[in-house]
């Protein structure tokens, strides 16, 4: 028979009542029951610490609060990178997530749906491809001011969502990624390209193409350069003077995983430099994922 919400309540509760468990292989056993229970157990959790002021119990419950979070999170992202990696904003609100998982989800839709609406007030059907994008950046660029974070590029406030949109200092990444939800919103058919150690954007001859190549490309966007507009000259003479052997995938469209993932890696890359191995095994987690 199932636990009625009731009882299991009471279960909870109880528990809860036991972190003080001197001994620690008790303890494990308590701290395994809780996990079992979910993310139903957080906010008694949270109760709990607000009202006791045992520093041993408060890091007891903040241990079990940050290991239901990290696997429920792994869980949605699994499902995302299994089911779907066509919400690329949810993606990149999951990442977050690993450093602010208590994040208000539909405040940040809800910023986005802004800059959207403000765009779209401004496109109408008669413009042109070079037109459309001259609209996204003189709203994002001109209106709203983000712009590339020079100074301090591989940090990692410029690849959370929150931060990044908060400050509008971003990354080549993240604001591609931004760039790239907002045109997509907007039934733009703006892609990532994968070209090493700079992200860029395809505007490409149509939205609904299933397996997008080279061929398709209309011309090229760099969002960290207030959405510049080039050509696959300009691709070719970067990857000369960063001496690095041509391959398709630098001029092709790149899928919302593989954004992702490269978002991921650049996190890790910024906190190695930093030195926080915590930080790096959150989003090695995720990376997980993927294999």
């Amino acid at each position: 028979m199932k636990m009625q919400p009731h009882n299991e309540n009471i279960a909870l509760t109880a528990l809860i009542n036991l972190l003080d468990e001197p001994d620690e292989n008790a303890f494990r056993l308590i701290r395994e029951k809780i996990r079992s229970l979910g993310m139903e157990a957080i906010g008694p959790l949270e109760n709990a610490w607000e009202n006791n002021f045992d520093p041993m119990v408060q890091d007891r419950i903040q241990d079990i609060i940050r290991q239901l979070q990290r696997e429920n999170l792994y869980s949605e992202f699994l499902n995302w990178v299994k089911h779907d990696a066509s919400d690329l904003l949810k993606g990149f609100i999951m990442v977050t997530k690993t450093q602010y998982p208590s994040l208000d989800e539909q405040e940040i839709i809800a910023k986005i749906e802004q800059l959207r609406i403000e765009i779209w007030l401004e496109l109408h059907e008669n413009l042109t491809a070079l037109e459309n994008i001259k609209v996204l950046n003189r709203i994002l660029f001109d209106v709203h001011h983000f712009e590339g974070n020079n100074a301090h590029i591989s940090i990692p406030r410029n690849s959370y969502i929150n931060t990044f949109l908060e400050s509008k200092k971003g990354s080549p990444l993240s604001l591609g990624i931004l760039y790239m939800i907002l045109a997509r919103k907007l039934e733009l058919p703006v892609y990532g390209v994968n070209l090493p150690q700079h992200f860029i954007l395809a505007y490409l001859t149509d939205l609904g193409l299933e397996n997008p190549s080279e061929e398709d490309v209309l011309f090229y966007i760099n969002p960290y350069h207030q959405g510049a507009v080039f050509t696959r000259r300009e691709i070719e003479l970067f990857i000369r003077q960063m001496k690095i052997k041509p391959e398709s995938s630098f001029f092709s469209p790149c899928s919302n995983l593989d954004i992702i993932q490269r978002l991921i890696s650049s996190l890790v890359f910024s906190y190695n430099q930093l030195g926080y191995p915590d930080k790096i095994e959150d989003l090695d987690n995720l990376l997980n994922a993927f294999l």
